[in-house]
């Protein structure tokens, strides 16, 4: 019988993709999530209350530690190189990129060294720079594993993006790899740091409303081919599930508290448009879970969705609509509006896993939790093509619980 470490939900024999890659394409990442408007009343980084005491220590000293991007596409650009100039911890001190027309750019806008800056060839030579402490592999998921090891031999703490790698068996070479360097390694899971989300966590794992009976989670845009590596199986292991569907995966397994027990899934019809030649053009599934209750999610690159969260407990309701993007997120529930402030979340994320290192403290959304997502979704593309119901039991369990904060 195959075990969730015999599955893939890519091909695994990537090579000849990712060098042309590496050679020609420019690295458009993060994925286009609904709800791109301004921040309303953005914080910066986490609350001083949050810190640890050597990172009350290290921000009053005004240490912080040099975080390196590896990948220099949508969400560097976008997403992680502002919020750098906000966390009270970290600050951007390196870059590495197969585009060298960016390199004066993100130098000048960054005040970054000619010595920080490496391209994919001289990549193994930051192990002699000081000035990087943290590798934040943005990379497409065929790239992942290869990068997150190579940066944690080389003396690195390691944030690697989602989904962690292409396989379970990459996934525990990762894990492996963080163990024997002795270096803290997370996954770019931002949203467990983001107050609304934790709020649905607690709403469900405390069973404020009573039970969950039922979630529904929906995340998808009309792909308009404006980063091609994402619909090459090769690079991308998979279409709108590996890149959207896997916040509907996190979302309801913490919000439920509970690891499912099986899934059913279907792919929806690919438009006559030939981006969808390789990957899915959407998935649309439902989890079981033991007590009976159940999860209806559905992702795609044809269709917007939209963008949600909603749980149905046994005494009230709550939602998150938008619940996924980086350009606020508003919730309600049975009672009315949540009024929780919209913040910053890569900083809050980044200045997270800086807080571990100073003080030692295991990350809310380690190597493990990525592995479990892999699996989940191998699961998921197991039941779309078989038709069949496919058990979870052999997923590997790990939640996030409200009360490990």
């Amino acid at each position: 019988m195959k075990t969730f470490d015999d599955i893939s939900f890519s091909s695994v024999n990537a090579s000849t993709s990712r060098r042309d890659f590496m050679r020609h394409a420019s690295l458009g990442l993060g994925g286009i999530l609904l709800g791109t408007s301004g921040l309303a009343g953005s914080l910066t980084g986490l609350p001083e209350s949050h810190f640890g005491p050597a990172s009350l220590e290290a921000w009053q000293a005004n240490k912080q530690f040099g975080v390196a991007l590896v990948g220099l596409g949508k969400y560097s650009t976008g997403q992680l190189a502002p919020a750098l100039r906000e966390t009270k911890l970290c600050r951007l001190a390196g870059i590495v990129t197969g585009s060298p027309e960016k390199v004066p750019q993100w130098k000048s806008k960054y005040n970054i060294p000619k010595e920080n800056v490496y391209d994919y060839k001289s990549f193994d030579r930051i192990v002699d720079n000081p000035d990087i402490d943290i590798v934040y592999a943005v990379l497409p998921i065929a790239m992942h594993a290869e990068y997150t090891i190579r940066a944690l031999q080389a003396g690195k703490h390691v944030i690697c993006e989602k989904p962690m790698a292409m396989t379970p068996t990459e996934c525990r070479q990762m894990i492996d790899a963080a163990k024997k360097a002795d270096k803290k390694f997370s996954i770019g899971y931002r949203l467990h740091f983001e107050p609304h989300h934790q709020e649905v966590m607690r709403l469900g794992q405390k069973e404020i409303y009573g039970p969950i009976k039922c979630l529904v989670a929906d995340n998808g845009y009309v792909f308009k081919n404006d980063t091609p590596w994402r619909v090459d199986k090769e690079l991308a292991g998979g279409g709108p599930l590996v890149d959207l569907g896997i916040y509907c995966v996190q979302g309801v397994v913490y919000t439920k508290g509970q690891i499912p027990a099986s899934v059913t899934a279907k792919f929806t019809p690919k438009p006559n448009n030939g981006l969808f030649k390789e990957v899915e053009a959407g998935v649309n599934w439902q989890f079981q879970f033991a007590d009976g209750s159940v999860a209806d999610c559905r992702t795609s690159y044809a269709e917007s969705l939209p963008n949600r969260l909603q749980a149905e407990a046994a005494k009230g309701k709550f939602e998150l609509t938008p619940s996924f993007g980086y350009g606020g997120i508003k919730g309600t529930t049975s009672q009315g509006p949540m009024n929780i402030q919209n913040v910053n979340q890569q900083a809050r994320q980044m200045d997270n896993f800086a807080d571990c290192i100073l003080n030692n403290k295991a990350t809310r959304v380690p190597g493990e939790m990525g592995l479990r997502d892999v699996q989940l979704m191998a699961a998921i593309y197991r039941a779309a093509e078989t038709g069949q119901k496919v058990s979870t039991k052999d997923v590997q369990n790990i939640i996030d619980r409200t009360n490990s904060r």
